[in-house]
């Protein structure tokens, strides 16, 4: 695969990985009311920290991640964020028929972003950053 391709594909797959979480903070952030009685549905104490918590989480992890800034540190952030999520908001096992199989659904496709994000923290961003960007213009100088 050549460097221009790998780069391309890189960018892009960060973008993808990243959308949801940079998403999903501004949908928080927009309904926040309706967020921390999400969250106190689900038992939660506290839920006005941990609403600004994973707000931040995303935020921060997620465009960390788009824009290739610390990309590994932004996808342990996202990691901490998504499992806890994980397994208080989609716990299929408490569910039975239609709501069970969704809920599972979610899990997974959660187990598959901790997946994304954790090849990222093992194998870095690409050469598509803008650390990689700020390395380059430093070795010119």
């Amino acid at each position: 695969m050549t460097g221009l391709l790998q780069g391309i594909l890189c960018w892009i797959g960060r973008v993808l990985l990243s959308l949801i979480f940079v998403m999903s903070a501004a949908n928080k952030i927009l309904d926040f009311p309706g967020t921390m009685e999400r969250m106190r549905g689900e038992g939660m104490l506290m839920v006005a920290f941990f609403l600004v918590l994973a707000i931040g989480f995303e935020l921060i992890g997620g465009l960390s991640l788009m824009l290739g800034v610390k990309a590994r540190w932004g996808a342990l952030l996202l990691i901490a964020f998504l499992i806890p999520v994980t397994l208080i908001f989609h716990d299929f096992w408490q569910y039975e028929g239609q709501e069970r199989m969704m809920q599972m659904i979610h899990f997974m496709k959660n187990l598959s972003i901790l997946g994304a994000l954790t090849f990222v923290l093992a194998m870095g961003a690409g050469p598509w950053t803008l650390d990689s960007r700020a390395a380059r213009r430093k070795h010119r100088s």
